[in-house]
């Protein structure tokens, strides 16, 4: 069964759009899918290597391959959006899910199983960045920010539930259940957006050629604002997403159990959940560089508390800021790729996500030395010492966009 997302308020969510409640609604939904499906792969990977009895490294190529999948199809599932409209790409990367998620469910050996997560990681790709333009395409610039802290949410409680929830539901029915259940809700969720109306002018159609399908790929290329988003997107992932990696195997260092360590990555996603709301009243109210600063803020001092100590507590505490860093660093970022280019929107926030999910894989790379070698004080310093210029040049840069607008 598909959880609830978290309400997006009453009242004021539909911000002048007609039907913004309900549309918000399937958008959640979708960004709930997609970061359920991805985060549930880390708990499956001891029993899958235990299911066909492979070693743990065997096992990990799934994640690997998933992962990869997941960062590189977001410029094409971007460039088709431009082109074939947000809902009709949601629609179809969703039965390109079910189809994936069903072989998953009958993989009759981990080649298979490879094969066949590179493919859903590839499709569920295309849900966040479809549902943040969509975002971008109908509700105004001035309130964007809540209807897109409100998908950030669910985006949080989705990395809560899949990491609490994949494990324990594979120790009750076994890892092939989390697949099925995910390519079910997959289904479901293509269904449901039969309700969901393509914004106004969101697809250049098809009449044009696909010769022009990589015009918008030079258009955000070509603005120098964008470039800059994208280069805060790439130190963010590794900042964040690449060293977040390393919370839990530090406790497990110190002899803590992978029970208590995976509160790290459940503090992250409470942490967004909870300062997500808090940021949906703040906007129209706070300018958008004051909210990066705050989030900036919150990033930098998630790193103190490891830093001093490695404890239960302090890498709770330290998952908690960063879900706070996410909630208003992040979603400011995500808000401004939206605006730097909107005649190529679709693009620019699928490129974002790319450099997002690189800039991931590039802290988990760099860190791995250090982490092998149990030096986890100087990797959270390092994270710490990055911290701190990518707040101020983000926080600046986003009051001087706002005072000058594209180049």
């Amino acid at each position: 069964m598909r959880p609830r997302p978290p309400s997006a308020g009453t009242g004021s969510a539909d911000d002048g759009v007609s039907g913004g409640t309900r549309r918000l609604r399937l958008l959640q939904v979708a960004s709930l899918t997609s970061t359920c499906d991805r985060f549930a792969i880390a708990p499956l990977l001891v029993p899958i290597a235990h299911g066909f009895g492979v070693p743990l490294a065997a096992t990990a190529g799934v994640a690997g391959g998933y992962f990869l999948a997941y960062g590189l199809m977001q410029v094409v599932w971007g460039l088709l959006s431009d082109r074939l409209g947000r809902v009709r790409v949601m629609r179809l990367a969703l039965l390109g899910a079910v189809l994936g998620g069903i072989a998953s469910v009958l993989a009759p050996t981990l080649p298979a199983l490879l094969a066949a997560r590179v493919l859903t990681g590839g499709c569920v790709a295309a849900l966040i960045p479809a549902a943040l333009v969509y975002v971008g395409d109908t509700w105004p610039a001035a309130v964007r920010q809540r209807p897109l802290s409100d998908v950030l949410a669910a985006s949080a409680f989705g990395t809560a539930v899949a990491t609490a929830g994949a494990g324990l539901l594979s120790d009750v029915a076994g890892w092939r259940t989390v697949f099925g259940i995910s390519a079910l809700a997959c289904a479901g969720l293509a269904v449901g957006l039969r309700a969901l109306p393509e914004p106004p002018g969101a697809t250049g159609g098809v009449t044009r050629g696909w010769r022009s399908l990589l015009g918008p790929l030079g258009v955000v290329l070509g603005e120098g604002w964008a470039r800059a988003v994208l280069l805060f997107a790439f130190v963010e992932g590794a900042v964040v997403l690449g060293v977040l990696t390393y919370l839990a195997p530090a406790l497990q260092a110190g002899g803590s159990t992978a029970a208590v360590a995976g509160l790290a990555a459940g503090g992250f996603g409470v942490g967004g959940l909870v300062l997500s709301r808090l940021v949906r009243r703040l906007v129209g109210r706070l300018a958008p560089a004051v909210l990066a600063a705050v989030g900036a803020t919150f990033l930098a001092a998630a790193w103190i508390p490891p830093l001093l100590l490695v404890h239960p507590v302090t890498v709770v505490l330290a998952g908690l800021l960063l879900g706070g860093a996410w909630a208003f660093l992040h979603s400011t970022l995500q808000a401004w790729a939206t605006e730097v280019t909107p005649q190529a929107r679709a693009t620019a926030v699928a490129l974002f996500a790319t450099l997002l999910f690189l800039g991931s894989s590039a802290g988990t790379a760099a860190g791995a030395p250090l982490a092998d070698a149990g030096r986890f004080t100087l990797l959270f310093a390092a994270a710490l010492t990055a911290s701190v210029p990518l707040g101020v040049a983000a926080s600046l840069a986003r009051e001087w966009f706002s005072r000058s607008g594209p180049r």
